[in-house]
């Protein structure tokens, strides 16, 4: 077995603390969601931890908050963000992080509203359903996008500031 370094239990920190704002009174859909998973994706070298330390973050955070039935979805557009920051943050540039999140955004949106539309009964199984599916979500995705932009800035930035003042995290392989 590896050894769990002092980078990897700093990284676990930041996600973990991120997930606990989730249980802070926000405006709807502003959380560190997405800024999560790009967070890991980017930063474990090992693809494991890349994705077990986000989702179980997320899912802790969720055993508080509770589940419903499109929870499948968010998971699914979580692992594809952690597929994201894995892909485009090889290099942590301020806009690659930006056109990362915006993506993160819009794929959140359209396969968590998706979920909404094949998995409850409140929109006809029709075009014109997910249409008005998708149509009824827009006015929540400027918060999610915000929210993005804002929490990645706050992760990213942190660790990047970190690393100037601690030598051992620039180095260490996670």
């Amino acid at each position: 077995m590896h050894k769990l370094t002092p980078k990897f239990w700093i990284l676990t920190l930041m996600i973990f603390v991120a997930a606990f704002v989730r249980l802070v009174p926000h405006p709807p859909n502003f959380a560190p969601i997405a800024a999560m998973a790009l967070f890991g994706g980017a930063y474990f070298n090992k693809k494991w931890a890349a994705f077990l330390v986000p989702l179980a973050a997320m899912f802790v955070t969720d055993l508080i908050l509770g589940f419903h039935e499109t929870m499948w979805a968010v998971y699914l557009s979580f692992a594809l963000i952690v597929v994201l920051g894995i892909t485009m943050l090889k290099e942590k540039k301020a806009g690659n992080i930006f056109f990362a999140s915006v993506i993160s955004s819009v794929s959140f949106f359209i396969i968590t509203n998706f979920g909404i539309w094949i998995s409850t009964s409140y929109y006809a199984k029709t075009g014109a359903g997910l249409a008005a599916c998708y149509t009824a979500a827009i006015p929540f995705f400027h918060q999610t996008l915000l929210s993005d932009l804002f929490f990645a800035g706050i992760l990213f930035g942190a660790y990047y500031l970190a690393k100037q003042r601690f030598s051992l995290l620039a180095e260490a392989k996670v």
